[in-house]
This record gives C-alpha cells, structure tokens and sequence, in this order.
C-alpha cells in the first residue's frame, strides 16, 4: 500500500526537481554563472517563506489525517476552513516583508556583484506570487491528510508543463526575470486548477466553500499552531541556515556560490523524490495513530526505511561516476565549475544515509504529532550542526569550499540519529493522539 500510495508523491517531487532544473539549465545557457548563482541564492530565500508555510500546511494535513481515522469527519471541515484562511494569511505576510527587506536580505547574503541585479529581479517576482505557491501545497497537504495522492500529482503536473512552455521564451527575451515569471504562472495556474477540483468535489469533503466556512475556528487555529510553529520553525531554520551555509561559500567568488547553488539542485533531485516516500508515510502514520493501530504505524516505517535506502543506493551510484557531467549540464561553459564539482560531491556523500533514516522515523514523528520534538530535531540540525560544522570545517579548519560543504552535509545526522531512538524506544506509544482532543 505504501508503495502504491508514496509513487504520485514522488512522481510530484520529480517534476517540481525537474521545471526548476529546467530553470536552472537554461539560465545556465542563455545567461552564465551569474545567473545561476542568482537564480541559487534567491531559491534559497523563497524556500525558506514556503517551508514555513508547508510547516503550518503540514500540521493541517496531520489533523485532517488523525480525525479521519477517528471517524470524525464533523471536524475535518473545521480544520479545512481554519487552515484555508490561516495559510493565506501567512503568505500575504510573508510576501510583505520579503518585498520590504529584500535589499538587506541580498546584502546579508553576500550576493556575489556580477548576480545582484539577477538575484533582486528573481526574488521579487517570487516573493509577489508566494500566496499563490502557498496555496497549492495548502491544498496539496488537505487531499494528502485524505489519502489522496494522485491529484497533487495532476496539479504539479500542471506547473510543470506551463513553466516549461513558458521557459524558453521568457529567458531569452528577460533573462533571470523570465525564469521567475515562468515558476510563478506555472504555480498560479496549479493552485487555480487546485482550488476548483476542490470546489467541484466539495461535497465528498464535506466543505462548502461559502464565507462563514473560511471563519478562523478559535480551537482548531490552537491545535493548528501549537503543531504547525515547531514545524515551521523546523522548516524556518533549516532554511535560515542554509542563509549562512551560502553567505560563507559566497564569501569565496562567483565560481564557488555557482557550483554550490549547482550542487544543491542535483541533490534536491534525490532529496525531492525520496521526500515522496515521507509524503506518503506520514498521514499514513497519522490514520493509523488516531485509529489506534500502533503495530500498522510501526509497519509503514519499517517500509519507508526499506525504499527510501534503495533509492539512496541507486542514487549514489548514478552520482559518483556521473556527478561531474550532471554539473556540466548545469553550466556547460565555465571549466572552474567542473573542476569544482569534484570537492562538492565527495563532501555531499556523507548526508545521504542520513536522509535515508529520515524518511522513516522523521516521518513517523511528524505523523505522530509530536512537534516540539521535531523542532529541537530540527534545531539541532538546522542551527547548531549546520552552520556550527560549516563554520568549523570551512573556516576553523580552514578548508574551504570542501569543509563548508562537508558540514551542510553531515548536520541531518543530529536529525537522523536521535528520532530513529526515540522510534526504537518504545516511548511514543503511551502518548495522547490529537484525535483526541478534537
């Protein structure tokens, strides 16, 4: 089941990897380094505003998923309305203060100077259309928490074809502008498409989409805040440090914040598609926590781990011999990227495995609702190790590029590690399920 259910999800993250590669190889050709250190940088930036909104999205789709397996499916169209609302909300703020501070955010970065017109073009036309990506994984985590994963696949496969019909045409003629355009009329046109499927099938959900259903419930906002800040700020700081991962590279020159922004997009690959397997692992944790199924729970971890270690393993075996070809794809004229490309890769090995345990036990606390440990997790990798080891290997050692990307590496193990512990513990089953506190 789990095989079955996690194949559109990963199938969704492939294609969500494969327009923003797209973006990325064509920036590449039609405007050089600069252009894709821009596009890396600004990327950086964005996904640090959808995370935080995945993170309270995330939290909706684990109430939807635990009252769904309770039986209770009164409250799940409180928890729609009240997410719906809450989401949107989020977004238009967040957009507000990108757009705000975007110059002093581009100075925190040290934004290489041949990128900086670049970078400010992308973040701003992203950062204006943030509602509309919001919106699409908001929906996208309501039909998850359902046990729908087939249309989030029809919706992403929307994006795609419309930001690939619109790429070329609008880079050649805007440059790094037109790749921002093209990402965000391709998400806009997927939210909409979203939205009426939602509408058309509302009946199924047991939501109406008239005004006093999109009234913030004072309850489920609580239970919805109390499990999606952690989340957030799990998400939040993940992205944050990635902020001060790519300051130091770009503290370097253009060629290392290229590669680095490069080697990230080929690792977003693996990431994004394995990432399917979690997708699909944690409302089905969720169901099962809140129909009081522990031994099934336990199960779909067991399998995440058994998929998500062999995708691991066929990935590292296409990376190792072929990593250096994948970055020429990216940025086919500048031989200082290639030659770099061989520091990144052996640094990046090393996250891997780590990434693989994730998938299971990660999933199986998020599923479980327990957010506070997820946001120390988190924490832990996000600030401590990420920037800590960064800082140490890079600058304290005095290793450089290979040492910066050795600690981006190897900080999902104060993740990994502590949440397959609590997992083979024990201690989680005598919690309380959110179901019942609905």
């Amino acid at each position: 089941q789990i095989l079955f259910f996690m194949l559109p999800f990963m199938a969704s993250n492939a294609l969500q990897v494969f327009y923003s590669t797209v973006d990325m190889m064509v920036v590449g050709e039609y405007v050089g380094t600069p252009g894709i250190s821009a596009v890396s940088q600004s990327s950086q930036i964005m996904n640090f505003a959808t995370m935080v909104c995945l993170g309270f999205s995330n939290a909706g789709q684990i109430l939807i998923a635990q009252a769904l397996g309770a039986g209770k499916r009164k409250e799940m169209n409180g928890i729609i309305g009240t997410l719906f609302s809450m989401i949107l909300i989020l977004a238009v703020i967040l957009s507000g203060i990108i757009l705000t501070c975007r110059q002093g955010i581009l100075n925190l970065m040290n934004i290489p100077e041949e990128s900086w017109d670049y970078a400010m073009d992308y973040l701003v036309i992203c950062a204006a259309g943030l509602v509309f990506t919001a919106g699409y994984n908001m929906v996208a985590a309501v039909l998850r928490g359902m046990g729908d994963s087939k249309r989030p696949f029809w919706f992403i496969g929307i994006a795609s074809a419309v930001n690939l019909i619109l790429d070329f045409p609008f880079v050649m003629k805007w440059e790094v502008a037109g790749a921002a355009w093209a990402t965000i009329i391709g998400q806009a046109a997927s939210f909409l498409f979203s939205l009426f499927y939602l509408y058309r099938k509302r009946e199924s959900f047991g939501f109406e989409f008239k005004k006093e259903h999109f009234k913030i419930s004072r309850h489920y906002s609580g239970m919805i805040l109390k499990l999606g800040t952690p989340m957030a700020i799990q998400a939040g700081s993940i992205n944050i440090s990635m902020l001060f991962v790519n300051s130091m590279v770009n503290s370097i020159d253009v060629v290392a914040s290229a590669t680095f922004g490069v080697g990230l997009r080929i690792d977003d690959i693996i990431n994004k598609i394995s990432m399917g397997i979690q997708y699909a692992a944690v409302p089905m944790v969720s169901q099962n926590i809140g129909a009081g199924d522990q031994k099934r729970a336990e199960k779909v971890v067991h399998w995440a781990w058994i998929y998500s270690f062999a995708l691991t393993v066929l990935f590292v075996t296409i990376y190792v011999p072929f990593g250096k070809q994948l970055f020429i794809l990216f940025d086919p004229d500048n031989p200082a990227v290639h030659a770099m490309s061989g520091e990144f890769i052996r640094a990046i090995l090393w996250m891997f495995p780590a990434f693989a345990i994730m998938r299971g036990s990660g999933a199986f606390i998020q599923g479980l609702g327990h957010a506070k440990l997820c946001m120390v997790l988190a924490l832990l990798d996000g600030v401590v190790l990420r920037i800590g080891l960064s800082w140490l290997f890079g600058i304290g050692f005095g290793w450089g590029f290979f040492g910066f990307v050795l600690g981006y590496g190897l900080a999902p193990y104060g993740y990994a590690i502590p949440s397959l512990v609590y997992f083979l513990s024990g201690k989680w089953k005598k919690r309380r399920t959110l179901a019942e506190e609905m």
